[in-house]
């Protein structure tokens, strides 16, 4: 990623090794107790995709005003076309994921790595003082034990987080949960038509201004970053905050979501969409519809997820 957005896996651990697909539910992440937390944060999941479909269009892409980063290749504005697709109302949550895991007994990149990286804001002190930070993004600690389902380490849990969004899943988690229901990821141009809601060159799905009569429309760091926040950190429910015209919930700030995109012909990262919990205007102003960022495939941290795409008719090419 952006080096404030987040580091690469590769930057901060070695390669993944062994299976990922585990036959059966034999290799659900821990046992007896740990197994049946994990059948029970199944249960609020929906029985069916939360998809909403769209027709498709032409339309502005990327941004040349003064909050874009001409860096990450947001300009120049270009009309950017795509095909009938649907797409997620939210972000698959933790409870889907458990889904998923409790059917295939599938272990993330993050487990079988035994660490992924977490915002040190959220960690206990004796925990962050332990846990290596990234140098050049000293906010960011390697944790010990980090998963979907321990998301601050050890200690950590998901129990009253089912309706958040799934996070610490590499882009190879997140297409392996697609592939599992029958899905895809979005494209980037599918997720930016989507995040805009039918709205022409605006900064957020929602207009022009950040805070429409003060009050916030996403979630994302408030106070002064990275230690003197004046709210709560973390994710919040997938469904928070009003959706865009389009229905789509968090289409900004909450949690990066992967695309199927890469961040261009000579780069084969993978391209992240949407800003996080940890965006602040000081340094990170990638909370908008038209903002990007990139990382490693193997790469797994706190703030990222994903959200599920579906083709519905013939693509324009």
């Amino acid at each position: 990623m952006s080096a404030c957005c987040g580091p690469a896996r590769d930057a901060a651990s070695g390669t993944p090794k062994g299976p990922a697909m585990a036959s059966g539910t034999g290799s659900l992440p821990g046992v007896g107790d740990e197994r049946q937390r994990l059948e029970r944060l199944a249960g609020p999941a929906p029985q069916q995709l939360q998809l909403v479909g769209l027709p498709g269009g032409t339309f502005r892409s990327g941004s040349e005003d003064s909050g874009a980063y001409p860096e990450d290749g947001e300009g120049p504005v270009r009309k950017a076309s795509v095909g009938p697709f649907a797409i997620g109302a939210t972000t698959v949550t933790i409870a889907e994921f458990a889904v998923f895991v409790v059917d295939t007994g599938y272990r993330t990149d993050a487990e079988r790595h035994g660490d992924s990286l977490v915002f040190a804001g959220l960690l206990p002190k004796g925990l962050r003082d332990r846990s290596p930070a990234v140098s050049a993004t000293p906010w960011w600690r390697q944790v010990d034990g980090a998963c979907w389902f321990r998301p601050e380490g050890p200690g950590s849990s998901v129990d009253r987080r089912a309706d958040h969004p799934v996070t610490h899943v590499s882009r190879f988690d997140a297409e392996a949960y697609a592939r599992w229901v029958g899905a895809r990821l979005p494209t980037e141009t599918e997720w930016e038509y989507a995040a805009r809601g039918g709205l022409d060159q605006q900064p957020y799905p929602w207009g022009s201004v950040m805070e429409p009569s003060g009050r916030p429309r996403m979630n994302v760091f408030t106070g002064e970053f990275p230690d003197k926040p004046s709210g709560p950190v973390g994710t919040e429910p997938a469904s928070s905050f009003p959706p865009n015209a389009y229905g789509l919930y968090n289409m900004t700030g909450n949690v990066w979501e992967w695309t199927s995109s890469r961040a261009s012909a000579g780069d084969a990262r993978p391209v992240l969409r949407g800003g996080s919990y940890m965006c602040h205007a000081s340094y990170c102003r990638r909370y908008r519809t038209s903002a990007r960022t990139f990382s490693t495939a193997e790469t797994s941290l706190g703030h990222t997820g994903f959200r599920l795409a579906l083709t519905t008719g013939r693509g324009r090419g």
